[in-house]
């Protein structure tokens, strides 16, 4: 009997083995996947060149480098080209981008910049309040909630959208470059950082510790803390980027030098007098992804930079009717929020996104045939990268050929500056674009009376701009 029993389990153990194991590479299934690479001169060949070199280079398509110029028919004209350095502050450099582009035109400007850094320490601050108010509110769910999760993977980072240039700027104004200049830590943030995120981290156990230790803890006593604890990541910001300025003199030159003014400003009076634009109403963001459905409205849950701020809210489109509305935003001379995922086919030598610059699939002997709705449904791409958008090329119809960007990565990089990409690249790659309304039918406007489909802030669309 002992016997029998010991054979009905060694029975079951191997059959759980084998349920273990189904799926795994066993040697049958190597030898078969061994048997497909045929050791041929071409593969030979192949292998030696891919194993010694860098892969893009090889795969780089110098026919099609001489299709692309750098004429085009419609520009607005910018002066001085930024440099984010080694931070994710993309998106605002374009933000400030699309405003001093205006503020240069009007008052025939040189090279002038509004301070990333002022501002960076609000945005800074602002994210870390957040954090922490989101983390009271999902006090009650299980660490391991998804909003909790979420959370603690995404306290703080650089990078972000233009809901957090409308609210930041609003709420604390702009001041000018040389008012409050950069420092090393803001031209090189990871360390920053990651110090400030460690103790976001810390704080958010310890608001929980407070809450477990009293079930009726009152809620003014865990914001009290919150304050405190804010407190000292001021403290850090301080260290890192300098203390923001609240009151300045400033002389506004034009590009000759000339004297235009010289006044006294708080940051908000700096930026009302020089911007003035209601900039939570004028606006509007277009996306187009086509994993969703065209013409509704969706809110993007807890996905802003300020606790008393905006979610970001987009009309979703077809790239026919972005590319309408950013055409006729340029032809006015207006420059535009511009997002795409900028790491595909970029060929930063000559500055150029063309989808036919680089050769993968004949080097690798397969094809990479992903839609843009499957690349966005499976995470192959997203939006990484703000710049601005400037120009379009059209021809005799109308119809764009190629784009231009404004980049914030300095003058040296790309053409000047700028990044070129074909009108297929567009439509493949670019995913929001933020214009004033006056440049979008009324038919497409009507839909922001929508009730916004509300997604989660971990949906594989939604990541910041970051690069």
């Amino acid at each position: 009997m002992k016997r029998i029993f010991v054979l009905i389990l060694a029975l079951t153990c191997s059959s759980f083995v084998a349920l273990a194991q189904e799926g795994g590479l066993n040697e049958e299934a190597l030898n078969k996947i061994r048997a497909s690479y045929k050791q041929t001169t071409e593969n030979k060949a192949i292998r030696n060149a891919v194993a010694n070199n860098s892969i893009q280079k090889l795969v780089l398509n110098l026919d099609n480098l001489n299709k692309y110029d750098t004429h085009f028919s419609h520009r607005v004209m910018s002066k001085g080209i930024s440099d984010q350095k080694s931070s994710g502050r993309c998106w605002m450099f374009t933000g400030f981008n699309v405003m001093r582009s205006a503020m240069i035109a009007k008052y025939n400007l040189g090279a002038f910049e509004f301070s990333q850094n002022y501002l960076f320490f609000y945005d800074q601050l602002e994210k870390s309040n957040l954090f922490l108010s989101l983390i009271i509110k999902h006090i009650d769910e299980p660490l391991d909630s998804k909003h909790n999760e979420w959370l603690l993977k995404n306290p703080l980072s650089d990078g972000g959208q233009f809901t957090g240039i409308s609210d930041l700027v609003t709420k604390y104004g702009l001041v000018p470059s040389t008012v409050q200049p950069e420092t090393y830590n803001s031209n090189n943030t990871r360390k920053i950082d990651e110090l400030i995120i460690l103790k976001l981290k810390e704080y958010a156990l310890e608001l929980r510790q407070m809450k477990q230790t009293d079930k009726k803890i009152k809620a003014e006593k865990l914001e009290n803390r919150k304050i405190e604890m804010l407190s000292q990541i001021y403290k850090m910001l301080v260290y890192a980027y300098g203390e923001p300025v609240q009151e300045f003199t400033y002389t506004l030159r034009d590009v000759n030098g000339k004297e235009i003014s010289t006044e006294k400003y708080t940051p908000k009076s700096f930026y009302e007098k020089y911007v003035g634009k209601d900039l939570k109403n004028t606006y509007v963001m277009l996306m187009n992804d086509p994993s969703r459905d065209y013409y509704k409205v969706y809110e993007i849950e807890n996905d802003r930079h300020v606790m008393d701020g905006a979610n970001w809210k987009y009309i979703n489109l077809p790239i026919e009717d972005i590319k309408k509305v950013a055409i006729a935003s340029i032809k006015d001379s207006t420059m535009m929020y511009f997002s795409c995922d900028v790491g595909k086919f970029l060929y930063s030598e000559k500055g150029l996104l063309d989808v036919n610059t680089f050769d993968y699939g004949s080097l690798m002997g397969t094809e990479f045939g992903m839609n843009k709705k499957e690349r966005i449904q499976t995470f192959a791409s997203g939006s990484s990268h703000a710049m601005t958008l400037c120009a379009v090329d059209l021809d005799e119809n109308g119809n764009p050929k190629k784009w231009l960007v404004e980049n914030s990565w300095g003058a040296s990089h790309g053409w000047q500056g700028h990044l070129i990409m074909t009108d297929e690249w567009f439509e493949e790659y670019m995913f929001r674009v933020v214009v004033d309304k006056k440049y979008v039918p009324e038919n497409i406007l009507k839909y922001l009376d929508q009730k916004p489909i509300v997604l989660p802030p971990w949906d594989p669309m939604f990541s910041e701009d970051i690069y």
